[in-house]
Formats: C-alpha cells, sequence, structure tokens
C-alpha cells in the first residue's frame, strides 16, 4: 500500500497541526498513537504519518487500494467548504475534457458488466454499499465518500439501440479539494469496488 502512496505525502500531512486537519476533514486524531481515523465509504481506515503507513480497520470494509491515497490526500488537502449540491462530470472540471481520456477515462464499463443491464441489480448493488436513491438517469444512487466528498453514480439500462451506459458525476466542489489525478484514482476506486463485490 505504501509503494503506491509516495512517502513525501506523509511527511507533508505529519508536519501539520492536527487540529486544523480535524477541522478541515472531520476526522479524528490519536496524538498517543499519531494516528488519525478517517471514515471512508463504507471502512474507516488508521492513518499515521509517522510510519507511512494506511491501515484499513477491523469490522469495517478494506476498500480498493486507491481509497488509501485518497485518505492520505483528504486529509492533506479536503477544504473547510460544504458540498454545493451541484452535479458535474469529469470533463465539466478544469483540464477534465483533456486529462480524461485514452489511459485517464474513468473506466465505467466495469459497473454495467457487473450489473448486466438490470436496474434491480444496479439498485441492489446501490444498497450493498450505502447509496441513497437519486432521481436521475434510469438508475441512480449518490454515495458519500466522506463528509465532504459525495459521488453520483447514474445508470441507463441498455437496448436494441443503445448499450447499457453509467457515469459518475462529482459535486462541483470536488476540484477546489483535489488534483485531477486524485479524482481520477477515487474515480477508478469507485468503479473498481463496486465491480467487485
Amino acid at each position: 500500500m505504501v509503494e503506491l502512496i509516495d512517502k513525501r505525502h506523509f511527511t507533508a500531512l505529519s508536519e501539520l497541526d492536527p487540529n486544523e486537519v480535524i477541522s478541515r476533514t472531520h476526522c479524528t486524531f490519536d496524538s498517543g498513537k499519531n494516528c488519525y481515523t478517517l471514515p471512508v465509504w463504507t471502512g474507516s481506515c488508521a492513518i499515521y504519518p509517522g510510519r507511512a503507513e494506511v491501515e484499513w480497520q477491523a469490522g469495517s470494509s478494506v476498500l480498493h487500494e486507491y481509497f488509501s491515497l485518497f485518505a492520505v490526500h483528504y486529509l492533506l488537502s479536503a477544504k473547510d467548504i460544504q458540498p454545493a449540491g451541484q452535479w458535474i462530470s469529469e470533463k465539466d472540471m478544469a483540464g477534465g475534457a483533456t486529462f480524461f481520456r485514452g489511459p485517464h477515462a474513468i473506466p465505467t464499463q466495469l459497473i454495467t458488466e457487473k450489473v448486466e443491464n438490470s436496474c434491480d441489480r444496479f439498485h441492489q448493488l446501490c444498497r450493498d454499499y450505502n447509496g441513497s436513491p437519486l432521481a436521475m438517469a434510469d438508475a441512480a444512487a449518490v454515495f458519500s465518500i466522506t463528509s465532504r466528498i459525495p459521488v453520483a453514480v447514474l445508470y441507463w439500462a441498455g437496448d436494441d439501440e443503445f448499450p447499457a451506459e453509467a457515469k459518475l458525476l462529482f459535486d462541483k466542489t470536488l476540484p477546489d479539494h483535489f488534483a485531477l489525478d486524485i479524482v481520477f484514482a477515487l474515480a477508478v476506486g469507485i468503479t473498481e469496488e463496486l465491480s467487485r463485490s
């Protein structure tokens, strides 16, 4: 897991005031263990800046490895702002139309392959991951990745003319928190996680 996260990010986190991090991110901090604890989607992870480690806690989901990367960057860069409640695609972000293509295209086909053209299966998948129904597309749900980061997953069933399609939407504040490469890691983590259950 550590190989995925540059140790410089742990060093940068160790230099921050824990009270300031707590205020921005709604995490907790154990000064004795020098450890942050952050609920992430269906799991909870412990982040040890001094040890350069992320551990998923017993009794919680162990999410795709990209969520460890996301968690560290969330503690480093999340802003003290509430979600705006307005959805955007990855290509609506500054530079997104260029960045999110080719090797950086979000692999939403993993979701369509998983649910096999069934809205019922999509609904069940969303319930399994604590999704809240959203009145968009043929079926949709919102997932609270952290208290400040909601992500919507939309699904359209296929027919004789059009194949099934899935899409991720993000709160318009997401680019205020993260660079595009971390948005990409989050998006891939979500699609991979939903497809492996």
